[in-house]
């Protein structure tokens, strides 16, 4: 009952987001930066607020880890995991790849899971061992079984040190040996569109927790399989993430591992 009481109050709070994200498409949307190219927007802050208001309204004695407003750690087993837009910079230029994406944790273990595809209108959910699903319909990841038939999505961080350099040539590889390779600049979408099997493999370096806690368990319940680039048990709190279907998961880590 309690899992069915926060993917409830999780949904409400994305959709709530989804709103003030909408009223935001014409207005001026640039608040700050907070790194050369990092950008915050207005509907960055108040989406967030909403999305926390609607939580502790609901659930007053639970913790929270935001994108923008940081940590708030209570004695709680349960830990909400919030980025209120994550693509913000596609959202400043119009580019449709955007969304809010919010997980719970229990225990140290991400069990609810929802991301909003805004532009598209699309919502993605899972629970815990329940499967994931986009727009009530349950969905799986691709049967692709050969990298030559793959298309796969790739992210780049702000910070142009050695993993962006890594990435670049790992970027090349797999551009020559599938059918392409995407960069679209919002993770948590991304990882959606590898549960829903249009794309067959995702990679990045250096996301937050907040980027990948929905998305990472949304793969998982929709049959896909979530590491670190080297095969090792991937953690939100890692700086690389690799998720792909089953059939390419271990001839990604080979490439990755010859080619980085």
């Amino acid at each position: 009952m309690i899992l069915d009481q926060l993917l409830d109050v999780a949904i409400l709070a994305a959709n709530d987001s989804k709103k003030i994200i909408k009223e935001h498409l014409n207005k001026t949307k640039v608040l700050k930066y907070k790194g050369k190219t990092d950008l915050v927007t207005l509907a960055d802050k108040q989406s967030e607020k909403v999305i926390i208001e609607k939580i502790l309204n609901n659930f007053p004695d639970h913790s929270i880890l935001a994108e923008e407003s940081g940590s708030t750690l209570k004695d709680s087993k349960f830990l909400w995991i919030i980025d209120p837009l994550d693509g913000t910079t596609n959202f400043v230029h119009g580019y449709p790849s955007y969304g809010t994406s919010i997980a719970v944790s229990i225990d140290n273990i991400i069990s609810i899971a929802v991301v909003i595809d805004i532009p598209n209108d699309d919502m993605y959910t899972a629970i815990k061992n329940k499967g994931a699903f986009k727009n009530g319909n349950q969905i799986k990841t691709s049967q692709t079984d050969n990298l030559l038939h793959s298309l796969l999505v790739t992210g780049f961080g702000y910070n142009h040190d050695d993993n962006w350099n890594v990435n670049m040539k790992l970027f090349k590889h797999f551009t020559h040996i599938t059918q392409g390779v995407r960069r679209l600049g919002a993770a948590s979408i991304d990882l959606c569109h590898l549960a829903s099997g249009i794309i067959d493999g995702f990679w990045e370096f250096d996301l937050k927790p907040w980027d990948t806690a929905a998305g990472v368990l949304i793969v998982e319940e929709a049959g896909g399989r979530i590491t670190k680039l080297n095969g090792e048990e991937y953690s939100i709190y890692d700086n690389q993430i690799l998720g792909s279907n089953l059939n390419l998961h271990n001839d990604l880590i080979l490439n990755i591992s010859k080619n980085k």
